[in-house]
């Protein structure tokens, strides 16, 4: 049952329709297997570089797909409602290009944009820490200038990195002076550079394919061509590209919530107890009312955030509220899917217990859900 869009434009809607016929052809009949075998889909993440679907938001001249915000989050909710850990990625993805193209020099752009966006490079985020999750004034690594200014050597310890040790650069953010927030600077670090290695996978309840690590510098050596911006503007990069980002995992959540719920459905009128389908009770049918209800109002709530960013105007409080909203609202359709399904529910014999173990990080990462309404209320009431 495909999400009834209004898209924009004839090629928004081509997008939508290239995008869902590589999910049912390509990703949808992976994603179970991969899951249990916990692997990578770098294969997977290259078939939507080829198809442009990994540089939809960023401009054309850059090598992106020049595509409103609105929809490049369209495509991101349907991958997810084919594969969550797949969509994930390309949302991380995402966020890795950001720091570059908004705040990266003409020569920069020029040199990494190009292959960022064309699906041969894949990147990470290395923003959180150990001790330095939500409060980003708390982290730690730090970059030294060495070699009269000429590059840079990072030490300290990443934590919660999807694809490391999958990827081929690392967005990174290091500690170049002593301010809590002017003394954070953003590099790329490319793959291979010595003195950076990683820890094992984080063993983790959902999204096995979504491979977590910490990240270690040591000593590692980069180059000051790879600084993005000026040294100190690392605070306002990150929280710039978080905003873009939790509009990422909103739509991932929608995705993921619509897909329990198209289970939900469909089991619910070929499932019979007492002579009749089990949708025909009432109890359940109003069940499955509120979970429809919640997956339209999560996908009306991103939107609207991202016609927002779109226009040009201010969505900080809006994509707080769509990350809150739409990540609530999955682990709530995730878990009445279960419910709706019985005792099939929690096996594994069906795919809604992995999406329901899926959703619960959706509510912690880019910022838990207490950040957000942490957020929201500080725009909220400062008047």
């Amino acid at each position: 049952m495909p999400a009834d869009r209004l898209m924009p434009t004839e090629e928004a809607q081509d997008l939508i329709e290239l995008t869902r016929e590589i999910c049912a052809e390509q990703l949808a009949p992976k994603a179970s297997a991969a899951e249990a075998a916990a692997e990578f889909p770098r294969d997977t993440f290259r078939l939507l570089g080829d198809a442009g679907l990994l540089s939809l938001a960023y401009p054309e001249e850059v090598g992106g797909g020049g595509q409103p915000y609105e929809v490049y989050l369209q495509v991101v909710e349907e991958i997810a409602a084919a594969w969550m850990s797949v969509a994930v990625g390309v949302s991380v993805h995402s966020l890795t290009c950001y720091p570059v193209a908004r705040f990266g020099t003409d020569a920069q752009k020029a040199e990494l944009l190009p292959d960022m966006l064309g699906g041969s490079m894949l990147g990470a985020y290395c923003l959180s820490e150990p001790q330095a999750g939500s409060d980003v004034s708390a982290i730690s690594t730090r970059a030294t200038p060495v070699g009269e200014g000429s590059a840079y050597r990072l030490k300290g310890t990443k934590a919660w990195i999807s694809h490391a040790g999958h990827t081929d650069f690392y967005t990174t953010f290091a500690r170049t002076g002593d301010h809590p927030s002017k003394g954070l600077s953003c590099f790329v670090v490319p793959a291979g550079t010595d003195g950076l290695s990683f820890g094992e996978p984080e063993r983790k309840m959902g999204l096995a394919c979504d491979t977590v690590r910490q990240v270690y510098f040591e000593e590692a050596v980069v180059d000051a061509g790879r600084l993005v911006g000026e040294p100190g503007m690392g605070m306002s990069i990150a929280l710039s590209a978080l905003d873009s980002g939790r509009l990422g995992i909103a739509a991932a959540a929608t995705g993921l919530a619509q897909a329990a719920l198209d289970v939900a459905a469909g089991y619910a009128t070929e499932r019979k107890q007492f002579g009749r389908a089990i949708s025909e009770f009432q109890g359940l049918s109003f069940l499955l009312a509120d979970m429809e209800a919640a997956v339209t109002s999560a996908r009306a709530t991103y939107l609207h955030a991202a016609r927002l960013r779109d226009a040009g105007r201010p969505f900080s409080k809006q994509a707080a509220i769509a990350k809150l909203v739409c990540t609530d609202a999955a682990m709530k359709v995730t878990t009445d899917a279960v419910q709706v399904l019985g005792g099939y529910g929690y096996t594994q014999d069906f795919p809604v217990e992995r999406y329901m173990r899926e959703a619960k990080v959706t509510q912690i990462f880019e910022g838990t859900n207490q950040i957000q309404r942490l957020v929201i209320a500080r725009q909220l009431l400062r008047g």
